[in-house]
């Protein structure tokens, strides 16, 4: 008989359902992990005080209220948080055969960041306003929609046990599926969403046991496919000269690579135990751009100082480490590609934010996972850990 929620645990058979679940021997909550769920709330939660530490001063952001966004991270934490439980309720098998709708939506969605809907924020062209001060980033939740998608077909018949490993049709096929969203949202340009897609590709193809021969096709792939686009002119002006401030930092220290310069002295001023929370002359200055999103780092870095910014990458190190280890124990091909994509983002995004702000990557525009303020980009990190947590539950204890 079917479970009350269509939620089915393997190890208790397919006639068990969560309300049988969680009323079993080992029960849902046992089954959790919860210093990723810890480490995750914790991010979030020094998240909130350093986007309001950069923006508390900011009158021309927070309307004349201190606390907008502030108040503005708690409440996206508490929907991603929420978000989380309903994936987790949902369970990734249940989504694995909802991936074709989900896909469709993500597609339209990023195709209408091209329509008169779309917006240009920071100079990128990659959301959709929504009214009442609301806007949407289609590119975050296609991450997930191609990590689900890819992870479906490359696992289908290697889980049903007809294959070993995903035959190259399967692989081709499923970098069909990849390639779609990823040229759209190349189109808009969002350099930094396709830098982070492109490593997801990757880790979900090295997951699923594909031949070595198409990760050395597509590392190939992507050289060419970057000089290509620089040929072609697709990137915008002030992109192709964040690459070149990367490459010389003194090319322009009070043009392009303003950002980076002051991100440095920022951090750099924290020493060991940094200048206090609220004390932070170049965060009370204002003098590095995007504080409170895309270089939150260097309000930890300076105010917090190297102890406080140490925190945040252990708290995230613990974050890749639980998602590894559910990775490892799951007993199916599907859940293994879904976790491996999964940390394959966490951790190129985490470290090309980090590595922005230090000058050791180019500025990309990527927020830093939980902490970053960004309603869209939350949402999606929350539901990524609800699909590691779902595999976490739906795996054997022995496992």
């Amino acid at each position: 008989m079917a479970g009350t929620s269509g939620f089915s645990v393997s190890g208790y058979g397919p006639e068990r359902g969560l309300w049988a679940t969680l009323v079993a021997r080992d029960s849902l909550a046992r089954r959790l992990d919860w210093p990723l769920m810890f480490s995750a709330l914790a991010l979030s939660a020094v998240g909130s005080v350093l986007v309001w530490s950069a923006t508390r001063n900011r009158t021309d952001l927070n309307t004349g209220d201190p606390y907008h966004f502030f108040f503005r991270h708690i409440l996206n934490t508490g929907i991603g948080f929420a978000l989380m439980i309903g994936t987790i309720w949902l369970g990734h098998r249940t989504l694995r055969g909802a991936v074709p709708v989900l896909y469709g939506i993500s597609v339209v969605l990023v195709l209408l960041v091209l329509t008169p809907l779309g917006a240009t924020i920071n100079g990128a062209h990659a959301w959709i306003v929504l009214g009442g001060g609301f806007t949407l980033q289609p590119s975050e939740f296609v991450k997930i929609t191609i990590i689900l998608g890819m992870a479906m077909m490359l696992a289908a018949r290697v889980d049903a046990g007809d294959q070993v490993h995903p035959d190259h049709r399967t692989v081709a096929k499923s970098l069909g599926l990849a390639v779609v969203p990823i040229m759209i949202v190349m189109m808009m340009p969002d350099l930094g969403s396709v830098m982070v897609m492109a490593v997801i590709v990757l880790g979900v193809l090295l997951s699923s046991g594909a031949s070595n021969r198409w990760i050395f096709g597509l590392v190939g792939a992507g050289v060419v496919g970057a000089v290509a686009v620089a040929a072609l002119g697709v990137l915008d002006e002030y992109q192709i000269n964040r690459f070149a401030a990367f490459a010389n930092p003194e090319l322009d220290p009070a043009g392009v690579g303003y950002n980076t310069n002051q991100a440095r002295i920022a951090i750099g001023s924290g020493g060991l135990t940094g200048t206090g929370l609220f004390k932070g002359s170049q965060t009370t200055g204002q003098f590095v751009p995007e504080q409170q999103t895309d270089f939150v780092f260097t309000v930890a870095g300076e105010e917090l100082g190297f102890l406080g910014a140490g925190l945040i990458l252990l708290l995230l190190g613990v974050v890749l480490w639980r998602a590894c280890r559910i990775a490892r124990e799951t007993t199916e091909l599907y859940g293994t590609i879904v976790a491996a994509g999964i940390i394959a983002w966490f951790a190129f995004q985490s470290f090309e934010n980090v590595g922005m702000t230090l000058g050791i990557m180019p500025v990309a525009g990527l927020p830093l996972p939980f902490v970053s303020y960004g309603g869209t980009s939350m949402f999606a990190v929350w539901i990524a850990v609800g699909l590691l947590q779902s595999i976490r539950v739906q795996k054997p204890m022995s496992a």
